[in-house]
């Protein structure tokens, strides 16, 4: 039986010393001009004995931007910064990917350049969603996302040459790899969204092929810098989060993508399963995201890369679905805010620490993000 402990290989012969990913999450704890820190580089460095590591979303651009104090990666500053990072967790035997991030609609102009209008796939505004901003008073808080303006035709390859531009500085920064955002709400899903893609270029319409061209033409330019082996694609299939219609060809445009990335060899498909933000993996292995379990056979049968799953898992959901066969890695997010040695937690049957949720985006420095004590022998196992 395969057990979260064990080594798992990706495609491109990198070797993760056990399948426990910790997932991607936004944090606010840059410096001035978006710049990865020493203080972020502890606190990466500290969750170093997860398997994978996937950063929290980083921009691509001034114009992919939709939350205040998120990292960049497009100046030769947070280049800088990300070296921090990636050389402490690589000091701790880590393996770490950036996860690539372009927001779309999901902004608000006090984000932006110049207090430009969100780029969108078109028009129309996330009229039920909110971001990380500040507001009229300069104050740090969640304020709704401001009405996007369609991307033209030709900006789509602004957009494909910002993402090759972050991928060539990924990997200046030491980085094993890029996570491509492509879930949640956010630009790529938009496009691939065939309610709310209404456009009528080659990017838009009712074929997968056209809906799917903006993320595989990214998806290309990363394979041309860092090789298929190097590059991962995050998806939130039946996802709402971000004021996401309802899409009935939901199906149809995934095993469309899906195809099409394993051609390309891609190193691994992580697939957020549960409806966000509430959800519980104990309620059921599959729940009501509609990720049932024959399509998720489908994916794995059609897919020769490595599949990470994420979504509310603890210890024995985590092994349950190991054991399912459909899985490679498990993903863990919020449980890894407030436990620094999570890996070593769940193998010894530790308890788990939880962190106040106040603290989750604050600007506090140390204070909920890098003053989690590790465990030791003198706790309690949970069983006996």
């Amino acid at each position: 039986m395969t057990t979260l402990f064990e080594t798992h290989a990706l495609v491109n012969d990198t070797v993760l010393k056990n399948r426990v990913v910790m997932a991607p999450m936004t944090r606010t704890r840059t410096s001035k001009g978006d710049l990865p820190n020493a203080l972020m580089a502890t606190y990466y460095g500290q969750r170093a004995s997860a398997g994978l590591i996937v950063s929290e979303a980083t921009d691509v651009s001034p114009w992919s931007k939709g939350y205040a104090w998120t990292p960049g990666i497009y100046t030769d500053a947070q280049v800088q910064g990300w070296r921090l990072v990636t050389d402490a967790v690589h000091r701790r035997g880590g393996t770490m990917f950036m996860q690539a991030w372009h927001v779309g609609r999901l902004a608000h102009t006090s984000t932006l350049p110049g207090g430009e209008s969100p780029w969108g796939a078109t028009a129309e505004r996330a009229s039920d969603s909110d971001v990380f901003a500040h507001d009229e008073e300069g104050k740090l808080t969640f304020i709704r996302a401001s009405t996007p303006r369609a991307i033209s035709t030709a900006e789509v390859a602004v957009v494909v040459g910002e993402f090759a531009q972050a991928f060539t500085n990924a990997k200046r920064a030491g980085f094993d790899g890029v996570e491509i955002h492509a879930a949640n709400g956010y630009l790529f899903e938009q496009f691939m969204n065939s309610v709310l893609n209404t456009r009528t270029d080659q990017y838009g319409g009712q074929s997968p092929e056209n809906r799917t061209r903006l993320l595989l033409e990214v998806v290309d330019a990363a394979i041309g810098i860092l090789g298929a082996g190097r590059v991962g694609i995050r998806l939130s299939p039946f996802g709402r989060y971000g004021s996401m219609p309802a899409d009935p060809k939901v199906e149809e445009t995934l095993f469309y993508l899906c195809r099409e990335l394993n051609r390309r060899g891609i190193a691994y498909l992580h697939l957020l399963y549960q409806l966000m933000p509430s959800g519980n993996a104990q309620d059921s292995h599959f729940n009501e995201s509609h990720l049932s379990e024959s399509l998720l056979r489908k994916l794995r049968d059609g897919f020769a890369g490595s599949i990470i799953w994420c979504g509310g898992f603890d210890a024995a959901t985590a092994q349950a679905a190991l054991d399912s066969g459909l899985v490679d890695l498990i993903a863990f997010g919020r449980p890894y805010i407030g436990n620094p040695d999570l890996v070593e937690r769940l193998q010894q049957r530790w308890p788990l620490a939880e962190a106040d949720r106040s603290a989750y985006y604050t600007r506090d420095g140390e204070k909920g993000y890098t003053d989690f004590p590790v465990s030791d022998t003198t706790y309690n196992p949970v069983f006996s």
